[in-house]
């Protein structure tokens, strides 16, 4: 056998079922070469191979995020648009005080924030047109919502992106408007909100906000991570810092009004591969406009985001999902759905199982995103055909309790982001946090998806609990399989990237409400180490 670059002994969680534990890894030219017994590795440590014993730690396959945006998180941390976010600011005072300081510092050069969330941030005010206007009245000021899905803009900024109120409406989005028929400055959905952030990105800057992006996504242990809003135009300042990866990138390209795309399925390498097309069926139970078969509870906190008895909506109709599905996977394309509500999951469904009949595909796998109410039919109808769920299990944690009792009530808000019926029809999932809505936290993720703990301590749907073991797969092999990279990562198996992360702990032996607090000792991409303590 080949000498060894590098040999870690101690617990080694493979997260291959023919081995799941072992006590050895060897690596050499960035791929796995063996895994075994300390005996069995002992003819390939040389005297130049360097060894790592892990002590009380644990190393295992570095975590795939399945449903990330690090090139807009790249922008959205930077010190370009101030971080306002629930996790960032509680106190609805700090977070105007925070647009205050930040419109007066920046002036004509424009103000741009994120994280604004009346249901995490009680107390914050309308952000009608004349509040924005009188905060900002010498430059632009653009205000997203920490659900990504909604934005508030002034005069200024309506201005500067060239918005009239004879400006229509993008496909599957759209500008609010009065009465008069003026804008409301605000705008709901991706088509909308991203043309307000433009004068935000700095070409020249981003190079380096996407370094610091890696470096995040490296010390929360992730070495594979999807964009899923991807941008074509954001290719040539990606290649710019190719060499300097410390992640790999799966993307999924934005679908458009014209509903083409110039690049082909699966284009790219092991790097850096775009794999899929992304949709919007709904949008953000935050704001109201998830398409629900069922409605909104009237109360104080449906009042304020303006759902109370409501069932939301979707963003296209059915024949326009079909029309934008049918353009894209008969060329080859994964298509990966965000769509909350359970009515809006019906129509997708319908949608993919026409696009199957036409187009049919072994190895399709379709993809549905976060799929907070998906209701138990759904997802057997959804396994049958091959689809699979990317599950935003964090959202327990931060809103479990504002589901339950502001939004849905507790009969299906405890059952909000139902991961054990999901995996109780064999359908293989993955766990996401869709940063920058919520932090980077795999170990988060998973415990959550274990506890299902809620801020208050009360456990909602205890029935659609995980298991350690299956909570991993969701966080590693799994998220990787439903990005097709399951072939190079997700699990430590020879010939397999030595993509690892290291661990103060085995997760399998302490206390679940105990995994979030691991710590990340290491993480390693192709056998290089990114971060370390």
């Amino acid at each position: 056998m080949a000498g060894a670059e590098l040999v870690v002994t101690g617990t080694v969680l493979t997260v291959d079922e023919s081995r799941p534990t072992a006590e050895a890894l060897a690596v050499a030219d960035g791929r796995i070469i063996a895994v075994g017994t300390r005996a069995d590795l002992a003819d390939v440590i040389g005297a130049d191979t360097e060894t790592i014993d892990l002590g009380d730690g644990c190393v295992m396959p570095g975590f795939v995020e399945a449903h990330g945006h690090p090139l807009m998180e790249a922008l959205a941390l930077s010190d370009r648009i101030v971080d306002i976010r629930p996790v960032t600011l509680r106190d609805a005072g700090d977070v105007v005080a925070a647009v205050r300081r930040e419109t007066a510092a920046r002036g004509p050069a424009g103000a741009y924030l994120s994280g604004w969330d009346p249901l995490l941030q009680p107390g914050l005010p309308r952000p009608t047109p004349a509040w924005l206007d009188d905060i900002a009245p010498d430059g632009p000021l653009v205000i997203v919502h920490n659900s990504g899905h909604q934005a508030y803009f002034n005069s200024a900024a309506a201005e500067r992106a060239g918005l009239t109120r004879d400006t229509p409406d993008p496909k599957g989005a759209r500008y609010g408007r009065g009465a008069d028929g003026e804008l409301d400055g605000s705008a709901e959905e991706i088509g909308a909100v991203f043309p307000l952030l433009g004068g935000a990105i700095e070409p020249g800057s981003y190079p380096g906000m996407l370094r610091d992006e890696c470096a995040r996504l490296n010390r929360a242990g992730l070495t594979t991570c999807s964009d899923m809003a991807f941008d074509p135009a954001f290719a040539p300042l990606l290649e710019q810092v190719r060499d300097e990866l410390t992640v790999r990138l799966r993307t999924y390209e934005m679908s458009t009004p014209q509903m083409s795309t110039a690049a082909t399925p699966g284009q790219g390498d092991d790097l850096v591969r775009q794999v899929g097309i992304k949709i919007w069926v709904d949008g953000s139970p935050w704001i109201g406009n998830i398409a629900l078969s069922f409605p909104y509870l009237d109360t104080a906190a449906t009042r304020t985001i303006g759902a109370a008895g409501s069932c939301g909506h979707a963003n296209y109709t059915r024949e326009q999902l079909a029309e934008i599905v049918g353009a894209y996977f008969p060329l080859g394309w994964q298509m990966a759905c965000h769509v909350h509500g359970d009515a809006g999951v019906d129509v997708i469904l319908d949608v993919y199982e026409e696009a199957l009949r036409r187009h049919p595909r072994p190895d399709h796998r379709l993809r549905l995103e976060h799929v907070g109410a998906i209701r138990p039919d759904q997802l057997r109808r959804a396994a049958d055909l091959g689809v699979t769920c990317s599950i935003f299990i964090d959202q327990i944690h931060y809103w479990g309790d504002v589901i339950v009792d502001g939004l849905f009530g507790e009969e299906r808000g405890s059952r909000w982001m139902p991961a054990g019926s999901a995996v109780a029809t064999g359908m293989r999932i993955s766990l996401h946090n869709d940063p920058p809505v919520t932090p980077e936290e795999p170990l988060r993720n998973i415990s959550v998806a274990v506890t299902r703990t809620a801020p208050s301590g009360r456990v909602l749907g205890p029935q659609e609990c995980l298991t350690v073991e299956q909570a991993i797969r969701a966080q590693t092999i799994d998220a990787a399989w439903q990005l097709f990279a399951d072939d190079v990562t997700g699990s430590l198996q020879v010939g397999k990237y030595a993509d690892l992360v290291v661990l103060s702990a085995d997760p399998r032996t302490v206390p679940p409400e105990r995994i979030a607090d691991l710590e990340v000792r290491a993480t390693y991409l192709a056998g290089r180490r990114v971060y370390g303590r």
